[in-house]
């Protein structure tokens, strides 16, 4: 199953670095930016950069980050409620103390995310590529249904 997971990560990484996003979007990089506290909520940034960008306390509450990059970013302490990542590159990312919640993360790549006392109720993770670990922890946490999809925390991480 692994394997298979790792082979839908590649497919996904390929077709988000060759694929245009049809959306009417304020597409902007932050890549390696000093964000920190900065006020992104409501934005429409789908197809934004925020690799390797420090948004420590950052805002993004309800914001369209759809296919965004954040690689390597650092969200500590960020406000992602309700904030839209699906079918973004969240790899490698620090959500440490990060309000996840009822945010959409379907079909995003999170490999190698840290989520330390992260709140993730009501989020939704479907199809989201990530390693077994994080899906584990995250289960230990996983309660509450997301209000845009109607799909179940622990159900979109196939929590057991």
């Amino acid at each position: 199953m692994s394997f298979l997971r790792l082979a839908i990560a590649i497919i996904m990484l390929a077709y988000l670095l060759t694929s245009p996003i049809n959306v009417q979007a304020e597409t902007l990089s932050f890549s390696h930016a000093q964000l920190k506290n900065r006020d992104f909520s409501g934005r429409d940034l789908a197809g934004s950069g925020f690799a390797n960008a420090n948004m420590e306390g950052a805002n993004f509450e309800n914001a369209d980050v759809r296919g965004a990059v954040f690689s390597a970013s650092v969200l500590r302490n960020a406000n992602l409620k309700g904030a839209n990542f699906s079918s973004g590159l969240l790899d490698q990312a620090d959500f440490a103390k990060a309000d996840l919640s009822d945010a959409l993360l379907v079909e995003t790549i999170l490999l190698r995310s840290t989520f330390d006392f992260v709140n993730i109720d009501g989020a939704d993770f479907t199809d989201a590529i990530m390693d077994g670990g994080q899906r584990k922890w995250l289960c230990t946490k996983a309660k509450g249904t997301n209000s845009q999809t109607g799909v179940d925390t622990r159900e979109s991480l196939e929590c057991e």
